[in-house]
């Protein structure tokens, strides 16, 4: 009889020898072939619950598996530690945001010990750190020498109370979520990369990532959002200025009924002076009531909205007078700022002209159709089609059409056939405190001087006064006040920190060589480990940080600091949800399940083998008493058939087959290697649906339990022993470890190689055929595993059961499954 399994007490001793053998760390070896997995790295709030251990958790199983598998596995872990949840803790509850931070780290850390995770600690790294940040500092200064990093005006979130730039998730139905102030919208100077430049090799790099989920590279192409088309210029009627639209419909051109502006648009204070007073105070009213709005509520959710200015413009083919409007849905930092008006064609358009009684004019027919050109417009019509109403270009294509009035437009000078993007360039200011100080320094004889590399890491002060109100770099004379890199004049530092997604879209390289003082990493380390082999996180990130890190690595590209392959993520896994009672884990909601009770009260193993098992790990699942106490029983049963036969385990080799001598021991030997099969195959398919392998461990231990109590002595059953610990080593860590032990080895089982599955052991002596007769099961008769189609159906004939179905009955059609099924098809 087994002692009971204190899983506490196995579980922290093992842990703690992992940790004295260093049994995770990575270490160059040229006779194994390298495998870098790696999960996002976490924000380090402070606790964490069953519903991140999820991801954590199929990390592990993975690197574990890898390394049994024979390869040479790098799994690191370190925080993404800048960010605003620091400074508000510090307004909240007086602790500086390094304290905070660090406690938070601390505690987090623990816990993923805790969790028997085998992450390479000696590589562990935290943004927040001096020592991380010099080198975002070094980085952003690579970017400005090549001219991708630089400044220019740009809308923000104002709140004019608090004298501060607000995110947009602190601005809560218009307003300051700390005053309630309402907020505004204004141009602040700010730091921008230049991530446009590499939007082309951005969007094709998409192509070569077949190991990524396809509705995320769709996510991503569509954040780039590529467009052919053209841009021209339309003429203000009385002023010199012109309005620049860009559209991929330019074939439409001639049912132009109103041009949109941007109210934000350059060319609005010229319309102002057109105009009369009243109109031009409307327009200021009509720009005030936006000022507040987010680009989401302007083009989403807001009632798409528009004033006449009271000036026209005037088309550039046809001469005609064309209203300008002021409208919400335009924004001025998207395309020209400027949208062409064409009802007839274009749904939001045929929208806008309905409400505010604009002509509609029709100027495509469908090609081939008795449409007429005058017939009634219940619905914008948005495909291709034939021109009509278009002066010289009627009868033409919609393709030719676009080449042709493209062309025409470059003729007269005022526009050409142009490729356009959604993507914007990546805003990198941030006036905040908890964030990597950004290394330019203003002179007024020199202007904008980039602080030299020799004066890295530009610090945090640690006495920022952090009220909420304002830029607090900004209101430190200790920080600000500075000498001129270039003249020694006085000058004054830049007070911006950077976005957070800075330090996130290259922090896979530092974990390569973390050490190193003298580069942010080596391309020798790069050489050798990337890119990364597996990335796994949230699909919340399938569009910002996975695009700036593809950006970020293309430039490294560039420069020569990584070579081979240009983009850092070959394959890409998102993990599903999960929920608590249906719904997320959150502390407002008082469901959330810690990762310390569930450890304390079921073992750390058990947990692991619910998340692997709830569900395959891509699909939200939800976490049950009864789910983790079925896992806590598997646990238990597990012990109990192995640890009483420790002893004897060893004496039969797991690396060759054993001999069976009945049919329940082929069985029990067979389901060893069913389970052996499915764990190499969920691996290296990168499927990783250990769920089915669990499943089939389940089988395992159930008929290794009727074994040990009938046969214990049996080789079949001893080798079932001896192999459950391979088996379970990726997703039980420690019970494996703890029974290998127990058979005498005194090295880690995680050490040793998986168990492969052999043919012989999977073979069946006999399989079950199903018969039916239209349809319906009549028998089911035991056969050989390779039986023909005629012997099989010979054999269903034969069947005493079947004959009073098939005598005196015509046989229209037969049907075989191979080793599954015959149908019989009778009237």
């Amino acid at each position: 009889m087994a002692a009971a399994y204190d899983f506490q007490d196995i579980e922290q001793r093992w842990r703690e020898r992992w940790e004295r053998d260093g049994l995770a760390v990575a270490r160059p070896d040229a006779q194994r072939k390298k495998y870098y997995v790696l999960e996002m790295l976490p924000y380090p709030s402070g606790d964490l619950h069953v519903g991140h251990a999820k991801n954590y958790t199929i990390g592990d199983a993975i690197a574990r598996s890898m390394r049994m598998l024979g390869y040479n596995v790098l799994h690191p872990m370190g925080w993404d530690a800048f960010g605003l949840p620091a400074e508000n803790a510090a307004i909240q509850r007086g602790i500086a945001p390094a304290e905070w931070t660090h406690s938070n780290i601390a505690n987090m850390q623990r816990q993923l010990r805790l969790m028997g995770t085998s992450y390479d600690w000696s590589r562990e790294i935290a943004t927040c750190t001096p020592e991380y940040y010099r080198w975002n500092q070094w980085l952003f200064l690579r970017l400005y020498e090549r001219g991708l990093a630089y400044k220019r005006e740009a809308p923000v979130n104002w709140c004019p109370k608090d004298a501060t730039v607000l995110a947009n998730e602190q601005v809560i139905d218009g307003r300051c979520w700390r005053c309630e102030t309402p907020v505004q919208r204004r141009n602040l100077s700010q730091w921008f990369l230049r991530i446009t430049e590499y939007a082309d090799r951005l969007l094709d790099g998409l192509d070569e990532l077949d190991g990524w989920p396809e509705r995320t590279r769709t996510m991503q192409r569509n954040w780039i959002g590529k467009s052919e088309g053209a841009q021209f210029s339309f003429a203000i009627d009385g002023a010199a200025e012109r309005i620049e639209v860009f559209t991929t419909r330019v074939d439409t051109v001639y049912g132009v009924t109103y041009l949109a502006l941007a109210p934000e648009h350059p060319v609005v204070s010229c319309i102002k002076g057109l105009v009369s007073p009243e109109n031009a105070r409307a327009i200021d009213a009509f720009a005030e009531s936006l000022r507040s709005k987010s680009e989401l509520e302007r083009t989403s959710l807001m009632e798409k909205q528009g004033l006449f200015t009271g000036a026209y413009a005037l088309h550039p083919l046809s001469g005609a007078r064309v209203p300008i409007w002021v409208t919400n849905y335009v924004l001025a930092e998207y395309g020209t700022g400027a949208v062409m008006g064409v009802p007839a064609h274009d749904e939001r358009d045929f929208d806008f002209a309905r409400k505010h009684e604009l002509p509609i004019v029709r100027v495509i027919v469908p090609t081939g159709g008795s449409l007429a050109a005058d017939a009634p417009i219940a619905e914008a019509f948005v495909e291709d089609g034939t021109l009509v109403g278009s002066g010289a270009f009627d009868g033409m294509s919609s393709a030719e059409a676009r080449r042709a009035i493209a062309a025409e437009f470059q003729h007269r000078g005022i526009g050409n056939a142009t490729t356009n993007y959604r993507l914007r360039d990546w805003l990198v200011s941030r006036q905040r405190y908890w964030g990597t100080p950004i290394p330019i320094v203003y002179c007024n004889a020199c202007g904008e001087v980039p602080v030299p590399d020799e004066e890295l890491p530009i610090l945090l002060p640690p006495d920022a006064p952090i009220t909420g109100e304002g830029s607090p770099l900004a209101r430190l004379p200790s920080f600000i006040e500075t000498r001129c890199p270039k003249c020694g004049a006085p000058a004054r530092r830049e007070s911006d920190t950077m976005d957070t997604f800075f330090e996130s879209s290259w922090y896979y390289l530092r974990y390569l060589d973390p050490q190193n003082e003298d580069a942010p990493w080596s391309r020798e380390a790069a050489d050798a480990w990337m890119n990364v082999d597996q990335y796994i996180g949230g699909s919340e990130h399938a569009v910002l940080h996975l695009l700036y890190s593809r950006f970020f690595y293309k430039f490294f590209h560039d420069c020569g600091w990584v070579s081979g392959h240009a983009e850092p993520f070959a394959r890409l896994f998102h993990q599903g949800m999960l929920l608590s009672n249906g719904e997320k884990m959150s502390k407002s909601r008082g469901n959330v399940v810690g990762i310390d009770e569930t450890a304390k009260t079921n073992g750390v193993d058990a947990m692991r083998l619910f998340l692997l098992y709830v569900t395959p790990p891509e699909d939200t699942s939800d976490w049950t008493d009864e789910g983790i106490s079925g896992r806590v029983r598997f646990v238990n049963r597990v012990w109990r058939a192995c640890e009483p036969l420790a002893a004897r385990a060893r004496s039969v080799d797991v690396r060759a087959l054993p001999l069976c001598t009945t049919p329940e021991e082929k069985a029990l030997v067979r389901a060893v290697h069913l389970a052996a099969r499915s764990l190499v195959e969920e691996t290296l398919s990168r499927r990783f649906h250990y769920n089915t392998t669990i499943a089939r461990l389940d089988e395992t231990i159930n008929a290794l339990t009727t074994a040990v109590s009938v046969a214990p002595d049996s080789p079949a059953t001893l080798y079932a022993v001896h192999a459950v610990p391979l088996l379970l080593a990726p997703f039980a860590p420690h019970i494996a470890d703890e029974l290998w032990s127990r058979y005498g080895y005194e090295r880690s089982v995680h050490l040793e190689a998986a168990l492969a599955p052999q043919e012989a052991a999977l073979a069946l002596d006999e399989i079950t055929l199903v018969v039916q007769v239209n349809g319906k099961v009549r028998a089911r008769i035991a056969c050989a595993p390779s039986i023909s189609e005629s012997e099989a159906f010979a054999l269903a004939v034969a069947e005493p059961a079947l004959r009073v179905y098939l005598d005196g009955k015509e046989v229209r059609k037969r049907f075989y499954v191979p080793g599954k099924l015959v149908n019989f098809v009778v009237v």
